[in-house]
């Protein structure tokens, strides 16, 4: 399983949308990568993001790089995972300890 993909369903960890799911729908560089809830369904706006501040998940929807928020939302209806999306996920700041000591770090 790739880590992070397009369509790949991550958890944003820091912010004002932690907890909240996304999917990846660009890879930007090796650092960052284009994300959208789409806001509508899960509260996450399409935005640029350093995947160090995501966690993959192991559910991956089918769409194609810069797919719009309309095509994402068409595909998580279609694996039936809205109400998934929909969930927030609580962070605890032990988990995000634990999450930052397992990634490695790449120079």
């Amino acid at each position: 399983m790739a880590a992070i993909e397009i369509g790949r369903i991550c958890v944003k960890l820091y912010g004002r949308e932690a907890g909240k799911k996304c999917v990846v729908i660009d890879i930007i560089d090796e650092n960052f990568v284009l994300v959208t809830g789409p806001k509508n369904l899960s509260g996450v706006k399409r935005r640029k993001v350093n995947i160090n501040h995501i966690e993959p998940t192991d559910k991956k929807i089918n769409i194609r790089k810069g797919a719009t928020d309309e095509e994402v939302l068409e595909a998580i209806k279609t694996d039936n995972l809205e109400s998934f999306m929909k969930e927030k996920t609580k962070i605890t700041s032990k988990e995000l300890l634990q999450i930052k000591t397992l990634k490695p770090v790449t120079k």
